[in-house]
């Protein structure tokens, strides 16, 4: 397996291989409050581990990337995991966050809405020109009767007294301090004196949104396409959080992906024996339809034609890719009398006409049957 110079990532999170979904948050959660930037400011080491751990617990977590990272390693993953920066992960996982430091990821004053993930399918023939499509979207959205703002009376939110506006309570344990989120304000560090009764004070309710998502051409199977604030709005104004879109492209009838260039397609093709021999035309289907193609005399099964910028554009690149053609021979097996016949007359001419691979194996068998009788001869 090639060397991608990271960390196993069971190693990371210090688990076994078997470790159920509860093991894995437990390894991360002592790991993310070990590295967390809060506790460690200006650490850049820190960081680093941080987000070694978050990109750990973000493969094994999902079912379908820690299978293929099980059988292929990170080769398997491809450029789609990780984080660039640490707000990426709280926005990823900030319903962790909430619970494990209270309020947005343990960052004071940063009001942000969960990120969340979708997945949708889309048919191979539209990844060839790229398409958009409508994802309809169950989450919430900002509450009609109070506009978003949470209260009855449209009045604006006030300090909580209890944390002092800071949405957090910190309490001395021994050599210890511990930060717990608000219990009155939740963390928000504000409150609503008079509730909006529809969304209890929250500004959000259960909705459905539409989002238009452009598919570009070429697009790879399995890639995730990051759509910036279509995610969970956060509280009363905050900043909405990411849609992360995962795109499931639909096998085909006929063509394959090649799985080291996906803008490469490969096909399989039977021909008549006789267009194999003498060479010929044949009618292969393409991206756009159908196509001729020359089969030169002499093609063997097994070889593969190659039909330059035949295949899928290059995802963020430029031109396509080849379309790779894998000749086989179409030998039927219940001849018709003519078709034998025909047969029987071609094999009479070949008995004095053999080809070329067939006079080297013939000329290796007399090489053999005369090095067999010298050892014969030797007893």
């Amino acid at each position: 397996m090639p060397d991608t110079g990271k960390r196993d990532y069971y190693e990371v999170l210090g688990v076994s291989r078997d470790a159920d979904d509860r093991q894995l948050k437990t390894a991360y959660r002592r790991l993310a409050l070990k590295y967390h930037p809060d506790k460690n400011p200006g650490d850049e080491t820190a960081e680093e581990q941080f987000k070694e751990a978050s990109e750990a617990y973000e493969v094994l977590s999902n079912a379908d990337q820690r299978a293929r990272y099980d059988r292929f390693g990170h080769e398997g993953l491809g450029d789609q995991v990780g984080f660039s920066n640490v707000s990426d992960i709280f926005g990823a996982f900030s319903d962790l966050f909430g619970a494990f430091f209270g309020g947005q990821g343990g960052q004071q004053g940063m009001r942000r809405g969960a990120s969340l993930r979708a997945e949708i399918v889309v048919p191979f023939e539209e990844v060839a020109s790229g398409v958009q499509k409508t994802l309809s979207l169950r989450r919430r959205v900002g509450c009609d009767d109070c506009s978003g703002y949470g209260s009855s009376d449209g009045k604006p939110a006030v300090s909580c007294g209890a944390c002092g506006g800071q949405g957090y309570i910190v309490s001395s344990e021994g050599f210890f301090s511990m930060r717990r989120a608000c219990p009155r304000c939740q963390g928000e560090g504000e409150v609503i004196q008079n509730p909006c009764r529809s969304c209890r004070g929250d500004g959000l309710v259960m909705g459905r949104r539409e989002i238009e998502l452009n598919i570009p051409s070429g697009v790879p199977d399995g890639i995730v396409l990051r759509v910036p604030g279509e995610g969970e709005p956060a509280p009363r104004g905050g900043v909405p959080g990411d849609l992360n879109v995962r795109v499931r492209v639909q096998e085909h009838d006929v063509f394959i992906r090649s799985p080291d260039d996906p803008a490469d397609i490969f096909l399989q093709v039977p021909v008549p024996l006789s267009t194999a021999l003498l060479g010929g035309e044949v009618e292969i289907p393409s991206l756009e339809g159908s196509m001729s193609l020359d089969v030169a005399a002499g093609t063997s099964p097994g070889d593969t034609l190659r039909v330059r910028g035949g295949g899928l554009p290059h995802f963020q690149g430029h031109g396509n890719g080849h379309l790779y053609v894998r000749i086989l021979y179409d030998v039927p097996k219940r001849p018709s009398r003519k078709l034998k016949r025909a047969i029987e007359d071609l094999r009479a001419v070949e008995d004095g006409e053999p080809g070329p691979a067939r006079r080297r194996f013939q000329d290796t068998l007399k090489d053999h049957l005369r090095q067999t009788e010298k050892r014969k001869k030797k007893k």
